[in-house]
């Protein structure tokens, strides 16, 4: 029996793209092909696919027509996300999108806007053009019948998947979920402006952990065949590297922008009484902090996606393991660290990948999808509503 094909064509030229490539590469049981890549500019494209030995670079536009790609792959910039899926679902194609699924970047506004005249919007006001531009993928997708994959990684990681196993067998209720993903700062000169981002850590870094906790209630609401939604919102957000006394140390820790928090923390209470704590910050020194921990009526589960164990090392000076790598945003090697054997596996890129090609290939549908990259959208923009304000948002 021949496997089924799938023939990927991917946006983008950065550092998820190329995460991409790696693991479109690993894939098995489907016979994938990735056709070819687009980016802001053709030789740009030209550039980045001869790198990765790809056939074909081509204009955004081309590929969203081309008849040989099946699937569109947006790893660009969070203001390009609506616009670039609708044109690949009029060109018929399926759709993986990273995180954020839509955000606020003054797309209302018109080029000309400034970074200070977006930030001087209405929290609620970017709330609802978030939602209308998740909405607008939304409708895409779903009249041309093609689908909308929200590349989540952190569902696909191997110490979440085994959580929502454990829960599920537990028969036991959910009672709080706490997570955070944390590191020194985002590689990206963007991250720090509102009008490229939509926000700051909490927005980057927070989605991650939103995502999960909104999936281990669907997993839960679907295991008693109830309905479980978020009911409100309180947050606050801040720039840490103000803090009194800071300036007084040799600081590797990211400053944030005119405009984003470095530092964000989310409470979601639930419809069932329970309660849910997000945490993004770039405020953490020795690399990255990825975990999700599940406090239940008869269990307590804990997932480190990043660091684990699985190797220990330990170096006198920096530099020792040259040309090895270890760990995203690790800033030395000298002392104790735990570098990653496959950071792709650990953090669940390789499994979200396969999991999509499988799907898509088979006409099944996937689990990680826009409805969900919407109530990510959603929690996000109410969080950043209740900072400004200093009250609860109650979502309707």
């Amino acid at each position: 029996m021949t496997n089924p094909q799938l023939r990927i064509g991917i946006l983008g030229k950065g550092f998820l793209a190329e995460t991409r490539i790696r693991c479109y590469r690993r894939v098995h049981g489907v016979d994938v092909q990735i056709v070819a890549i687009a980016a802001g500019s053709l030789e740009g494209a030209q550039t980045f696919a001869q790198q990765h030995g790809i056939g074909r670079a081509m204009t955004v536009e081309q590929l969203c027509a081309e008849n040989s790609i099946d699937v569109v792959d947006i790893c660009v910039p969070n203001a390009l996300h609506r616009p670039f899926c609708e044109r690949a679902a009029a060109g018929n194609k399926h759709v993986i999108c990273t995180k954020p699924l839509s955000a606020y970047t003054g797309q209302d506004l018109g080029a000309d806007a400034d970074e200070q005249a977006v930030i001087r919007q209405d929290r609620s006001h970017m709330l609802a053009v978030a939602l209308r531009d998740a909405d607008a993928m939304l409708t895409a997708t779903r009249k041309a019948n093609v689908q909308l994959c929200y590349a989540e990684n952190w569902l696909y990681a191997p110490a979440l998947q085994k959580a929502r196993a454990l829960a599920a067998s537990s028969g036991g209720r959910l009672l709080e979920i706490r997570g955070q993903e944390a590191h020194s700062g985002s590689h990206s000169v963007f991250s720090k402006q509102w009008r490229a981002t939509g926000g700051g850590a909490l927005l980057r870094l927070g989605a991650h952990p939103i995502a999960a906790i909104l999936q281990l209630k669907r997993d839960e609401a679907q295991r008693t065949n109830t309905r479980i939604r978020v009911v409100s919102v309180q947050a606050e957000v801040a720039d840490l590297s103000q803090v009194r006394g800071v300036e007084d140390h040799n600081r590797k820790i990211q400053k944030a922008g005119n405009s984003v928090e470095n530092w964000g923390c989310a409470i979601l209470a639930f419809d069932d009484g329970s309660r849910a704590i997000a945490h993004g910050g770039d405020h953490l020194l020795g690399g990255m902090q990825s975990f999700v921990e599940l406090f239940g009526s008869n269990f307590h589960l804990r997932c480190n996606l990043s660091p684990n164990d699985m190797v220990r090392a330990y170096a006198s000076v920096d530099g020792t393991f040259s040309g090895q790598y270890l760990q995203e945003k690790l800033d030395t090697q000298a002392g104790w660290s735990t570098p990653m054997p496959d950071e792709d596996w650990t953090s669940g890129q390789q499994a979200m990948i396969q999991a999509f090609c499988e799907q898509l290939a088979r006409g099944e549908r996937v689990q990680s999808d826009g409805q969900l990259g919407r109530a990510v959208v959603e929690v996000i923009y109410a969080a950043y509503q209740s900072a400004a304000t200093g009250s609860r948002v109650t979502l309707h």
